[in-house]
C-alpha cells in the first residue's frame, strides 16, 4: 500500500498548525505550503525536532504553476486545503481576498487533477449562512439556505460550488467542512478569536474584554484538525459539504470555564452583550454518518488544555 503523504495549505494558520501537529504525532510525512514565514503557531504546539521534520514550501496559493509543482514534487497522496484570508482581511482588500480564497481553491483542485489525486478536503465556513433570525428553529442543517453577510462567506460559498464542478467535470471528490467558533492555542486573529485571547490573558494574569456574547457553537481546535484528517482518510464519492458541531454554550459559560481552569482570572474577563449574527446551533448528523465517530473534547477540558499549553509556552519562551 502506498504510504500516505499529506500536503497541507495554510498550515501556518491555527487549524493548519494543529492538522500538522496531529499528522506529525501520527508519524505521517507532511509537506506544508504557505506564503507566510512565521512559525509561531507551530512553535506553540511542536518542539524543534518535530518542526524540523516538516517539509516547508513557501509559496503563493494564487500561483497555479507553483501549487501544481509543489503537489507533484512532494509526492502528495492527500490534500488538506486550509489557505484563506479571514473576514477582516477580505473586507479590507476584497480583490486579494477573492484571489486567495476563490482562485487559490481553484488552483488546488487543478493541481489535484493534474497530479492524479482524486480527493480534496477543504475548509468552508459557517459564514455561508445568514443571520440567526433567518432560521426560526435556531438550528441549521447542511441543506439550510445560504445567505452570507460578508465577502468571506461569499467566497466560501463560491468554493463549495467550485468543488461541485470539479466532481461533475473531472471526478475529483471532495469533502468540505464548515467550522464555527474555533478556540485553542494558535487562534489569535479575527473577531471570534476573543475567547482564546481571553484564555491567554488569564494565563498571563491580565484582564480581557471579549467583543461579543450570546450563544453559539465552540469547537476545540484539536477536534477540528482531527476531523479534517479523518475526512482525508475517508474514501468518498461526490462533492459534499458538512456542518461541524461542538459545545453549544453561552459566553458566560466560556468565562466560567476559564475561571475554573485559572481561578486567579475571576472577575477579570468580561464580554459584550452583542451575539454573533449567525445561527445559534448546527446539525452535524450527516458528517457523523459520513465519517463515523469524531473527536469530542468538552468545553471544560478544551479550556483547561488551552491554558496549560499557554503556561508551558510562556515558561519556555515559545509564545510570540
Amino acid at each position: 500500500m502506498e504510504q500516505e503523504r499529506f500536503f497541507v495549505t495554510g498550515a501556518l494558520g491555527c487549524i493548519g498548525a494543529w492538522v500538522v501537529r496531529e499528522l506529525i504525532l501520527d508519524g505521517m510525512p507532511v509537506a506544508i505550503y504557505d506564503l507566510g514565514g512565521s512559525l509561531h503557531r507551530l512553535r506553540l504546539i511542536l518542539d524543534d525536532d518535530q518542526i524540523n521534520s516538516i517539509q516547508v514550501i513557501q509559496g503563493d496559493i494564487c500561483d497555479d504553476a507553483a501549487v501544481e509543482r509543489a503537489v507533484k514534487d512532494t509526492g502528495a497522496t492527500s490534500i488538506i486545503h486550509l489557505a484563506a484570508l479571514q473576514v477582516p482581511f477580505c473586507k479590507a482588500t476584497p480583490a486579494q481576498g477573492a484571489r486567495v480564497n476563490v482562485v487559490g481553491t481553484v488552483n488546488v483542485f487543478e493541481a489535484a487533477k493534474r497530479s492524479g489525486i482524486t480527493q480534496v478536503v477543504y475548509a468552508s465556513s459557517i459564514a455561508v449562512y445568514g443571520m440567526s433570525e433567518e432560521y426560526p428553529d435556531g438550528v441549521v442543517n447542511d441543506a439550510s439556505h445560504h445567505h452570507p453577510r460578508n465577502l468571506y462567506g461569499v467566497f466560501k460559498q463560491a468554493n463549495e460550488g467550485t468543488a461541485q464542478i470539479y466532481w461533475q467535470d473531472d471526478g475529483i471528490a471532495s469533502l468540505g467542512l464548515r467550522p464555527y467558533v474555533v478556540y485553542g492555542p494558535g487562534r489569535d486573529q479575527g473577531l471570534t478569536s476573543g475567547p482564546t485571547r481571553a484564555m491567554l490573558a488569564a494565563t498571563r494574569g491580565e484582564s480581557f474584554h471579549i467583543p461579543f456574547g450570546g450563544r453559539c457553537v465552540y469547537q476545540y481546535v484539536r477536534d477540528v484538525a482531527r476531523a479534517f484528517i479523518q475526512s482525508a482518510r475517508t474514501p468518498f464519492q461526490g462533492a459534499d459539504v458538512f456542518n461541524m458541531r461542538g459545545a453549544v454554550v453561552a459566553m458566560d459559560e466560556i468565562v466560567a470555564a476559564i475561571e475554573q481552569a485559572e481561578p486567579a482570572a475571576s472577575g477579570r474577563i468580561s464580554f459584550a452583550d452583542q451575539p454573533l449574527a449567525l445561527p445559534t446551533d448546527v446539525d452535524d448528523s450527516r458528517l457523523r454518518a459520513a465519517l463515523g465517530a469524531l473527536a469530542e473534547t468538552s468545553l471544560e477540558a478544551g479550556v483547561k488544555q488551552t491554558l496549560q499549553i499557554f503556561r508551558d509556552a510562556l515558561a519556555n519562551n515559545r509564545l510570540s
